[in-house]
C-alpha cells in the first residue's frame, strides 16, 4: 500500500496506485533539453485539475477538475461559470472523479462531449452530452449514458478519453483496482477491465462496435469492445496528431513505470497484449522468469528510484517552438518532474529532462490546444503553457 502521508495530502495518488517497496537508485541524469522553454500561467485557483483539452477549431481551454466540474479559460480568463457541473453525481475518494473529456471531431456541428466518471457507487460511467444555446454552458439535461462498467476497487479506474483518427472513441480502462490485479483482469479478454475500448459513438443513442475490432467475432468470448488487453492503469493515453502514433502511459505497482508506443503503420496496437500482470515494465512481475511469449514490451521503463507514478503526455506538434518538434513528453506524479523522447522505428530516442517545465507540484496530467501547443497541469491548483523563453 501506499504511504500513509501520500494518501492524506493527495488522495488522487493511488490513481496511479505505485508500492511502497524500496526501488533501485535513480539512473544516470537525462540530458537536459536544449530548447529554451519555460512556463507561463494560464489559470490557477482550480480544485484538482486532471486534464486540459480544446473542441476541435476552438481557441477555448476546457478543464477537468476531479471533484466533477469541467471549467473554461476562454481570451485568456477562468471563466467563473462551470461548463458542466455534476459534483452530485460523482464520486471523489482514492481515485475516482470525473476522469475524463473528449470532444466529437464535429463539435462545431453537433455539439456533442463524452465524459468519463465514477458515480456516487463508484462504478466507471461513459456518457455523451450536447452544449446548451450557450456555447460556454453544456445542457444539464443532455447526458447520455453510453456504458457503465462496474469497478470492484476504488483505484485503477483509468478514465481517459479520446477519438482517434479513425473518428472512434478510446477509453482507457484499468484493472478494476486493488494490488497484483487479484481479479486476474489484465489478461482476462471476457471483460471491459485493463484495456482500452474504441467504440463507434457516432449514434444519436448508445455505441456500436467498429467490425474491424480485433476480438470481433472471436471463439474464445472475447469482448468486441477491445482494443488491446494486459494494461494495469492506463493513466494518460494520446496520438501523435502528425503519424496518428499511439502512446499509453501505464504505471506500475511497485517496481516498474512503463510507456508504451505503437506506430499507426503497425496497426495503431490492434489486439496487443501490454503484459500486466505477467509484467510490470520490463520485468517479470513480483521477480523471477515469466512466459513473455505475444507480449508487446513497453519503449521505456523506470523504476522506483525515478517515481512512482508515470503521467502520460502528447507529442509536441505546434509551432510555436520548432525545436519541440515531436519530442513526446511525459512527467510522474510522485516527483514532478518533465521528460521527453522521441520514437524512432519504434524504439524511445534522444530522451531529456526539462527542469524549466517542472511546476514544483505534482504533475497529473499534461494538455493539448487545438493549435498542438502544450500545457502542464499542477494537482494543487494551476495550468500552464509551455512557452518559448
Amino acid at each position: 500500500m501506499r504511504r500513509l502521508f501520500w494518501l492524506v495530502a493527495f488522495p488522487f495518488i493511488t490513481a496511479s496506485g505505485c508500492g511502497d517497496a524500496a526501488g533501485p537508485e535513480p539512473q544516470e541524469p537525462l540530458p537536459v533539453g536544449e530548447a529554451d522553454v519555460t512556463l507561463a500561467p494560464v489559470a490557477n485557483g482550480l480544485s484538482f485539475p486532471l486534464l486540459l483539452t480544446a473542441p476541435p477549431g476552438d481557441q477555448r481551454l476546457f478543464i477537468v477538475e476531479k471533484g466533477g466540474r469541467i471549467r473554461i479559460v476562454a481570451n485568456g480568463s477562468l471563466l467563473q461559470q462551470p461548463f458542466l457541473d455534476i459534483s452530485a453525481s460523482v464520486s471523489r475518494g482514492s481515485e475516482q472523479g470525473l476522469l475524463g473529456l473528449a470532444f466529437s471531431p464535429a463539435y462545431a456541428t453537433d455539439g456533442r462531449f463524452f465524459i468519463n466518471y465514477t458515480d456516487t457507487q463508484g462504478d466507471t460511467h461513459v456518457s455523451a452530452w450536447t452544449v446548451s444555446t450557450d456555447p460556454n454552458v453544456a445542457d444539464a439535461a443532455s447526458e447520455r449514458v453510453l456504458l457503465t462498467v462496474e469497478q470492484p476497487y476504488s483505484n485503477h479506474n483509468g478514465g481517459h478519453l479520446a477519438f482517434g483518427p479513425d473518428g472512434y472513441l478510446y477509453i482507457g480502462m484499468g484493472d478494476g483496482g486493488s494490488g497484483g490485479d487479484p481479479q486476474g483482469h489484465g489478461q482476462d479478454g471476457s471483460d471491459l477491465l485493463g484495456s482500452l475500448l474504441r467504440l463507434d459513438v457516432s449514434g444519436a443513442d448508445g455505441y456500436a462496435i467498429p467490425v474491424d475490432n480485433p476480438f470481433v467475432g472471436s471463439a474464445d468470448d472475447l469482448r468486441g469492445e477491445l482494443w488491446d488487453i494486459g494494461l494495469r492503469n492506463p493513466w494518460r493515453f494520446s496520438f501523435d496528431r502528425a503519424t496518428g502514433d499511439l502512446y499509453i502511459a501505464d504505471v506500475g505497482q511497485s517496481s516498474r513505470e512503463e510507456i508504451n508506443a505503437v506506430t499507426a503503420a503497425a496497426g495503431g496496437g490492434r489486439g496487443i497484449n501490454y503484459g500486466w500482470n505477467v509484467m510490470e515494465g520490463l520485468q517479470c512481475f513480483g521477480g523471477g522468469h515469466c512466459d513473455q511469449g505475444g507480449l508487446t514490451l513497453p519503449v521505456l521503463d523506470y523504476g522506483r528510484g525515478d517515481g512512482c507514478s508515470v503521467t502520460g503526455g502528447f507529442v509536441y506538434r505546434g509551432s510555436a517552438i520548432p525545436e519541440l518538434q515531436g519530442q513526446y513528453f511525459y512527467s510522474d506524479y510522485c516527483q514532478g518532474w518533465v521528460r521527453s523522447f522521441r520514437l524512432v522505428n519504434g524504439v524511445a530516442t534522444d530522451q531529456r529532462q526539462w527542469p524549466t517545465l517542472a511546476p514544483g507540484g505534482s504533475v497529473p496530467s499534461f494538455g493539448e490546444d487545438v493549435d498542438g501547443e502544450l500545457y502542464v497541469i499542477d494537482a494543487s491548483g494551476s495550468v500552464y503553457r509551455i512557452v518559448a523563453q
